[in-house]
């Protein structure tokens, strides 16, 4: 999807029901702050002090997200949106149905790609998180892959983690440059080749070897696909190389100079 559906589709809203620590309530709206989410959606929510733990931990989302969440009920969740459950604990297999199929977070991406639905995410309680009867009344499930001996996370970290992997969905553009390279001209790449060939010739590199070394360096390059300016760049190095190789042999010759180009005999 592009940055302009991001722009285009509304984002998901963000459910948090029945968390104890006010702290992990303002780590989730800062974590939509940060991945380009609005609606915060509270469920039997702490007291948010407005000079307490949530807002300390909001960051800039403590002068929107924070206080326009909207308390809610978990029915009206169900009722309203499409909804993703977010739980460590999904069971072992496909005999147990409440907790399975379970989606990772780069897997819902996808499918909410082709929701166009009011979607919500849903996050537990701490410690416990959804309770089986409010996991079987939400039509998915995400969970994060971990390590088997500690699948648990922090319920502000699990947030981030999946709010982070939907941001194509909910971001229009990032605060980071475009970073798309383009592979260089296949006519200038085999002129850096020419480039190298001619460094190798320059150099009297040992005629048994050169084959293979020009072999490596075009498997290298052809691996690397490097820019337009990276194979001038390079070009430039090799060429400057050559001449002052060339220019070096020369006085050795004009004053009749052992040449020590080569190294010590094999």
């Amino acid at each position: 999807m592009s940055s302009s559906d991001a722009a285009v589709r509304p984002p998901p809203v963000v459910v948090v029901v029945d968390a104890k620590t006010p702290g992990n309530v303002g780590t989730i709206a800062r974590a939509m702050k940060n991945f380009g989410l609005s609606e915060l959606k509270l469920v039997n929510p702490p007291e948010l002090d407005p000079d307490g733990e949530a807002y300390g931990f909001a960051g800039h989302a403590r002068e929107d997200v924070l206080p326009n969440a909207e308390r809610v009920t978990f029915d009206h969740v169900v009722d309203t949106y499409h909804t993703v459950g977010c739980t460590a604990i999904t069971g072992e297999d496909s005999r147990r149905h409440r907790r399975f199929p379970f989606k990772t977070p780069v897997e819902l991406r996808e499918s909410l790609s082709a929701v166009d639905a009011p979607t919500a995410l849903v996050f537990g309680r701490e410690g416990r998180g959804l309770h089986n009867h409010e996991i079987e009344q939400l039509d998915e499930l995400c969970s994060i892959p971990a390590s088997n001996e500690y699948p648990v996370l922090n319920l502000g970290q699990a947030a981030t983690i999946i709010l982070y992997e939907l941001r194509t969905l909910t971001v229009g553009e990032t605060q980071l440059p475009d970073v798309e390279q383009f592979r260089a001209d296949e006519p200038d790449i085999e002129r850096l080749y020419e480039y190298v060939s001619g460094f190798l010739s320059a150099q009297q590199y040992n005629d048994r070897k050169r084959a293979k070394t020009e072999r490596l360096v075009r498997r290298l390059v052809g691996r690397a696909h490097p820019t337009d300016r990276e194979v001038h760049t390079l070009m430039g190095v090799f060429r400057r190389a050559t001449a002052q190789l060339a220019h070096r042999r020369e006085l050795l010759e004009r004053y009749d100079e052992p040449d020590t180009l080569d190294g010590p005999a094999e």
